[in-house]
């Protein structure tokens, strides 16, 4: 996949491309319903493919107080996007003056402009442009001016399979199932476990005096955290190497009365070594237990050690 920063140097293929639209935070089951559909036009009619997607989320510039927590920072994104085999990715500087642009001239300048658009497709329920003025049925008269069809696809549900209303796929509804620690639901709507990125930091080294040592990865504020509890899953390394970890996030209700943010930290099973410095990639897998408090620190060992033990039995399962 060619990822486009810069519109000034636009490819605009001269046989067209078959073009989507959106934020695409989290590239969930959903969105890959809409790419691939987009792919196969594009293989029908002997197009390119292409996903337009933002630098930020719209709503952080829009309505900054209000905006989502991100599944996926761009990176992440971007890798995801890859997988899915188009040929193209367009990722548009979102800023204060392209929040106030109209549906018309984003069509004009990005759609038919950069990308040589001759099939648009959307989601039904596509909005864009300032104040949300554009939708499937002006995007359709645009495209009528300018040269291109329009196809608005149905939602699909955790199967892929197009459904009503309400119990389709959607970035709102996988928030929402994290941060009730429901990750059988947001991982099957993003078709993959639930992911945190971030950088191993120094932390306090209590985990290291309870005879558990954890990485302590420092995840950027503006990325989704799942509600605190213990988790199975696995730590990837720069390397690419994975290992199986029990995860904590949490406020460490054992050591702190009033802590002010969740930490993220995971216990390597079986591992030694220094990881301090590195890139960490940390997947969710099951929710093991909530966070709770223990009578002494000799009980919350043991129960550290039982939820190692469970880790490891979710893990090893099938």
């Amino acid at each position: 996949m060619r990822v486009l920063r810069d519109q000034s140097a636009c490819p605009r293929p001269p046989e067209g491309s078959a073009v989507t639209i959106g934020a695409y935070d989290g590239v969930h089951v959903g969105h890959q319903a809409v790419i691939a559909e987009v792919r196969r036009r594009a293989e029908s009619r002997g197009l390119r493919s292409a996903v337009v997607t933002f630098d930020r989320h719209p709503a952080s510039v829009v309505r900054p107080d209000s905006a989502p927590k991100l599944l996926t920072d761009l990176d992440q994104k971007l890798e995801l996007l890859a997988a899915t085999g188009v040929d193209y990715c367009l990722v548009v500087t979102f800023d204060e003056a392209r929040s106030k642009e109209s549906a018309d001239d984003f069509t004009r300048d990005v759609l038919a402009g950069c990308l040589n658009a001759r099939v648009v497709v959307v989601g039904e329920d596509f909005h864009f442009g300032h104040n949300r003025t554009g939708n499937v049925t002006r995007l359709s008269e645009l495209g009528t001016e300018l040269g291109f069809e329009v196809q608005g696809i149905d939602l699909v549900d955790e199967s892929g399979q197009a459904t009503g209303t309400g119990q389709r796929v959607s970035s709102t509804r996988i928030r929402q199932a994290l941060q009730a620690g429901d990750l059988a639901v947001a991982d099957a709507m993003l078709g993959r476990p639930y992911e945190m990125r971030g950088t191993v930091d120094h932390g306090d080294e209590r985990s290291r005096d309870l005879g558990f040592p954890t990485a302590n990865v420092s995840v950027p504020d503006d990325v989704l955290r799942p509600a605190d509890g213990i988790y199975a899953g696995w730590y990837e390394r720069p390397d690419g190497a994975v290992h199986p970890a029990a995860i904590n996030l949490g406020r460490r209700p054992q050591f702190y009365e009033h802590a002010p943010f969740s930490l993220l930290e995971a216990h390597l099973l079986d591992f030694q070594g220094d990881l301090y410095g590195e890139a960490a990639k940390v997947r969710f897998v099951e929710r093991v237990r909530g966070e709770a408090r223990f009578e002494s620190v000799d009980a919350l060992i043991a129960q550290i050690g039982r939820d190692c033990d469970e880790a490891r039995r979710v893990l090893d399962k099938p």
